[in-house]
């Protein structure tokens, strides 16, 4: 499967190339067509120079954002709740039937006595009908960004119940950041097949599906975004996994519902800014 690796490369690098303008045109109006995108809140797609501006498309204007934790993109929450443990590790469910190792999605971007009180969670999947831009969920302090190498198989349902604990087999990188000074959030986003690479804005050496990459971590000071703000994109669908202190939020959506970046997801056990 590493194969898959460099044949995302190879995709990310094709749907970055600028065709002649007819033919773009033609390319990116069968896209929207295939994938039945709702294109109302964008620019129309004969208006994107190539399949990467067309992924990555920024919308027309600011969506409404609800009061509490808002989900940070749009998607579909495959599974959601409370984590389950043994002795050693924590536990949740990718799909109904299906589990990962929270301790080994997060690897080295967290603290053991910071999860010893368990956790809750969601899995939100983006296709690649989705808005691929991802933003803040609340207002919060970004402590570090935590890079980890991995394949890229595919994160759809049919493989995440092929492939075990698939998510800690991908390549992802998590952002662990702390809100109200009172608890912290784990924002992990997993590469996929054909995710030509992930970017976020506030740090744009980092790198995703790079050939000479290497684990790492860097520490920021006084990284500070408000709920709404952009993070960054995906190019292709992929997956956000949203990974909470326990007992801190309370979920108000539910598994195999369809969200949108802006809506509220949960409500927070805390004093809201």
């Amino acid at each position: 499967m590493i194969f898959s690796n460099f044949t995302s490369r190879v995709f990310g690098k094709i749907a970055a190339f600028t065709f002649p303008s007819f033919f773009q045109k033609i390319i990116n109006k069968f896209y929207v067509s295939y994938f039945k995108i709702d294109m109302s809140e964008f620019k129309q797609s004969d208006e994107y120079e190539s399949l990467n501006a067309l992924f990555t498309r920024s919308l027309i204007k600011k969506r409404k954002l609800e009061k509490g934790l808002i989900s940070p993109s749009d998607g579909k929450i495959l599974e959601l709740g409370k984590s389950f443990s043994n002795e050693y590790e924590n536990f949740a469910f990718s799909i109904k039937g299906f589990t990962y190792s929270i301790n080994e999605l997060l690897k080295n971007a967290y603290e053991k006595d910071e999860l010893k009180n368990g956790l809750d969670y969601a899995n939100i999947y983006l296709s690649p009908k989705d808005y691929h831009r991802f933003h803040s969920p609340f207002d919060m302090q970004i402590l570090s960004a935590t890079y980890n190498r991995g394949l890229l198989f595919s994160v759809s349902e049919k493989y995440l119940q092929k492939i075990a604990n698939l998510y800690t087999k991908n390549e992802r990188i998590i952002l662990k950041c702390l809100i109200n000074n009172d608890f912290l959030l784990w924002l992990i986003f997993v590469g996929a097949q054909n995710v030509g690479k992930m970017s976020f804005n506030f740090d744009e050496s980092i790198k995703s599906n790079a050939k000479n990459s290497h684990d790492f971590v860097r520490e920021y000071e006084n990284l500070f975004v408000k709920k709404g703000d952009e993070l960054g994109c995906f190019e292709m669908g992929s997956t956000i996994v949203l990974i909470a202190q326990r007992s801190k939020i309370k979920f108000s959506i539910s598994a195999n519902e369809k969200i949108k970046f802006g809506q509220k997801i949960a409500d927070l056990n805390t004093n809201e800014n």
